[in-house]
């Protein structure tokens, strides 16, 4: 069985976006993952397909109504859509690099895209969705949230980015950021390539990039740097 997204939105005509182009595109024509998204709207109220109403108690905007959100929810399961149900909201759980690795590792996801002030709290817990966050800044909505958590699971199937051990010395594996790299020219602007990286000597060079990912962990984001530190001991 093939990794599946389900994702359900106001906006299908949004996707696949950019999840159709370079190495995931390819993978999704390799049938390496499937796709498949779901328009909220198909689900409306009256004439109009009305997907929200007024907040309870007053306030600004417009809230996604719980009885269409959860029979988009159930036609999407009955459709076929596995993994856990995932809302897409700036109040979830922060997204991580070890969450991307199990659900990766699971059948797929079913994700929520929400919109206008929110969604019913009912859907939420008449459904059991988890929601999730991929950052502390809010967005129109969640299909971009989508997306990138879509592209941060895909990657990491066999076969989509081709370099298995690619993925076991990039940010976050270890709780630590990726060191530095560099390619051709040797000399840009004045800047050479550090000599360690040019003189063959493999132990050397991986202390180097130990020292160089602690050193930049430890100064952009010591809550990391203490994860790490707690691992060793």
């Amino acid at each position: 069985m093939i990794w599946h997204a389900s994702v359900l939105t106001l906006f299908p005509d949004m996707f696949p976006g950019p999840l159709g182009h370079s190495l995931l595109g390819r993978g999704l024509e390799k049938q390496l993952w499937s796709l498949d998204v779901r328009d909220i709207r198909d689900h409306g109220i009256g004439k109009h397909r009305s997907v929200d109403d007024t907040p309870a108690g007053g306030g600004p905007g417009m809230v996604l109504r719980a009885d269409v959100v959860c029979a988009a929810l159930d036609a999407a399961r009955a459709a076929g859509a596995v993994g856990p149900m995932l809302y897409l909201s700036p109040r979830g759980r922060p997204l991580t690099q070890a969450r991307v690795r199990d659900l990766a590792a699971g059948p797929g996801a079913t994700l929520l895209c929400g919109r206008f002030e929110g969604l019913d709290q009912r859907a939420i817990e008449a459904r059991g969705l988890e929601e999730v966050s991929i950052g502390d800044f809010v967005l129109a909505g969640g299909e971009i949230a989508a997306m990138a958590l879509i592209e941060a699971c895909v990657r990491l199937l066999p076969g989509v980015l081709g370099a298995e051990d690619s993925r076991d010395e990039e940010s976050f594996s270890e709780n630590l950021l990726e060191y530095p790299q560099f390619t051709r020219p040797q000399e840009f602007e004045g800047r050479s390539i550090p000599a360690v990286l040019l003189g063959g000597n493999h132990a050397q060079i991986a202390r180097w990039r130990r020292a160089e990912a602690e050193a930049l962990t430890q100064a952009r984001r010591p809550d990391l740097f203490a994860l790490y530190e707690k691992a060793k001991t």
